[in-house]
């Protein structure tokens, strides 16, 4: 469980900076005027929402081989999913489920 565990973790906080990353790029690419160096960079960010999909994948997947690995319901697999396309949201769902998974297994608590 804790190769999954650091898997997990690492995964959680790349999906969340590209998914910022991406949504910030959107913002620029689509709110500005067209041709602004903002506006050229914003278009250049939009190969990132490619790599946050691919990596999204991986990361369901382990997320739910955590979730059967320490019997949660599926809300709580719900909630890690969702929290991969929602700006912001994983690093806090990310801080709760390892938080809950160290009461729950003491052997993953951080020397």
């Amino acid at each position: 469980m804790t190769k999954l565990f650091t898997v997990y973790r690492v995964l959680a906080l790349v999906v969340g900076v590209l998914l910022l990353v991406g949504t910030v790029g959107s913002v620029l690419k689509y709110l500005l005027e067209d041709g602004t160096t903002l506006q050229r960079f914003g278009d250049d960010l939009t190969p990132i929402w490619l790599i946050h999909g691919w990596i999204y994948i991986v990361y369901v997947v382990v997320a739910f081989l955590l979730t059967q690995k320490a019997r949660w319901t599926i809300p709580q697999l719900l909630l890690m999913l969702v929290a991969g396309l929602i700006p912001g949201l994983i690093f806090w769902v990310e801080r709760r489920v390892a938080q809950r998974l160290r009461e729950d297994n003491p052997e993953l608590a951080a020397p």
